[in-house]
């Protein structure tokens, strides 16, 4: 399945990021920087452009001169972040996948928004996942989720919402049967891989899963 990736301006540890033909790269906002850097050329530009120097909206204003229809100039006062803006764009175009960098770090808000994104696309039918380089962020909601043996490191989940029921992991260090998880209490924290194939299960409810692995 080809992927919509979106490249955010959170904080970015370089990594590679694997673009495929048919994949639409979209750069929300400071995001631009980061496709620059990595020598990507987006497939849309789209931002208020508040967190740009005034060289690189310069850059933008010429590009968007050029391609009129692959550049989206946002007003600064919106309720979407450029993020869910960037996301619309996707869902429009049919992507159902999506892979979104650069999306954490920096202020803990912002953290939090791109996190309700992904509640947001899982609400519609969309996967999408947070990346960074020793990090993968994502939602389950009522199916279950599989790792491979090879995965490493360290799995940690919270219910999104009020109570997770019918919760299941098989295959890591700490397995749990059926059980019930509420946004009270984090039992869900610091699980572990242990090379066998893995997979969590929710049956009700929607769970936050977060896989760290900074071993490399």
């Amino acid at each position: 399945m080809k992927s919509c990736i979106i490249i955010g301006a959170g904080e970015f540890t370089p990594m590679d990021i694997p673009v495929e033909k048919g994949d639409f790269v979209i750069a929300a906002d400071g995001g631009y920087l980061y496709c620059r850097k990595l020598q990507i050329e987006p497939d849309y530009i789209v931002g208020d452009m508040d967190s740009l120097p005034e060289e690189a909206v310069k850059e933008i204003k010429d590009f968007r001169e050029r391609y009129p229809e692959r550049v989206e100039l946002l007003p600064r006062m919106k309720d979407d972040t450029d993020t869910m803006s960037a996301i619309r764009i996707g869902l429009a175009r049919g992507f159902r996948r999506f892979r979104l960098y650069a999306m954490m770090g920096g202020r803990l808000e912002h953290t939090i928004a791109n996190i309700q994104c992904l509640l947001f696309l899982k609400n519609r039918g969309a996967d999408g996942c947070l990346l960074e380089k020793g990090r993968t962020v994502m939602v389950a909601k009522q199916e279950t989720i599989r790792f491979p043996k090879e995965k490493e490191g360290f799995f940690s989940m919270f219910a999104l919402q009020q109570r997770a029921v019918g919760v299941t992991i098989r295959g890591m260090k700490y397995p749990l049967e059926n059980a019930v998880i509420t946004d009270e209490f984090p039992i869900g924290i610091s699980n572990e891989f242990i090379g066998e194939a893995a997979e969590v299960t929710v049956s009700q409810g929607t769970l936050l899963l977060i896989l760290s692995d900074f071993s490399g």
